[in-house]
């Protein structure tokens, strides 16, 4: 199992170096037009020069991704090329309200998934085809026209929940908890829909198994054969799509957070990539890295771990 821990580990690494990499050379594209961003269109051609030169932006562009490496290593993710303020410092301030929104939407999701899946393969009938129908739609619909409707429906009729905005915990908790309720529920439905229907699948190929008959003939309850046995075996396939559907909360979030116009790592990315603002985007695409090669890493242990063929392929 150690073994198949430090793979995963490493395999995570070489990923983060490959993917950043990747990003680094698609979004440096023109170094004279970042500084003049920078310094703004009433800046001389001299000035504009000087600026490329102190960013480093004359270096080419494996150079200047090697030096941003270097800085990784060292903890250092350089500064803001607009405002002058450490990556580290922009991370640490945006970072909590993202998660904030992620950690519980991908629990409800999780729990909620395995819930409707089981209870959707397991009870068929027009209770299956309803929760199909149901899972379709949700997942088809876009998740910012959900936040809209959300926001129409319990922040304008209702007023139940803020519109926009995001509280601190540590100035009002409850404040805080309503001001996420709306953005995690907007992520939730959408991540709910898709993981669900996947789940469901999973469930029905293992309960048409012929060790589940054979559990049943000897009179096993239908419970016992659901819960000890027929969710040990769905649960690799349904940790592998939560893995994915990670993925798709982490985009997600970063239009949500826009909607709601909280001060998240969606909202940084965003600006810093239509600003060119290398320093910010390359933060903001490592935060992603490791959100997700975390969430991976835990699944394939937790699929190895019930799984032990897993450990070998």
């Amino acid at each position: 199992m150690l073994r198949f821990a430090v793979r995963q580990l490493l395999s995570g690494i070489v990923l983060t170096v490959v993917v950043t990499a990747v990003t680094y050379a698609l979004v440096f594209s023109d170094g004279t037009g970042i500084a003049r961003r920078v310094l703004g269109q009433s800046a001389t051609q001299a000035q504009v020069t000087a600026k490329v030169t102190e960013l480093g932006l004359d270096q080419p562009v494996a150079a200047q991704y090697l030096t941003w490496l270097g800085g990784l290593v060292r903890g250092d993710l350089g500064a803001s090329y607009f405002t002058g303020e450490p990556v580290t410092n922009m991370l640490a301030t945006r970072v909590p309200v993202t998660l904030a929104v992620i950690v519980p939407a991908l629990l409800f999701t999780m729990i909620l998934s395995v819930l409707v899946g089981v209870t959707a393969a397991v009870r068929g009938g027009g209770l299956d085809r309803f929760l199909q129908v149901a899972g379709v739609v949700g997942a088809a619909i876009p998740n910012f026209v959900v936040a809209i409707v959300l926001v129409f429906a319990f922040a304008i009729a209702l007023r139940a929940f803020p519109a926009t905005g995001y509280v601190s915990p540590d100035i009002d908790p409850v404040g805080w908890a309503r001001s996420l309720a709306l953005p995690v529920l907007a992520v939730l439905i959408g991540s709910v829909a898709g993981a669900a229907q996947q789940f469901r699948g999973a469930v029905i190929d293992v309960l048409e198994q012929d060790f589940v008959r054979t559990l049943r003939s000897r009179g096993i309850s239908e419970r016992a054969v659901i819960f000890r046995h027929v969710l040990r075996n769905a649960a690799g396939p349904g940790l592998t799509i939560l893995s994915l559907q990670t993925v798709a909360v982490m985009g997600g979030v970063v239009i949500i957070e826009r909607v709601f116009a909280l001060p998240g790592m969606g909202l940084l990315a965003n600006d810093s990539a239509v600003q060119g603002d290398i320093p910010a985007v390359m933060g903001s695409v490592l935060f992603s890295i490791v959100v997700v090669l975390i969430v991976n890493i835990a699944v394939d242990l937790l699929v190895g771990w019930l799984n032990p063929k897993a450990r070998v392929s």
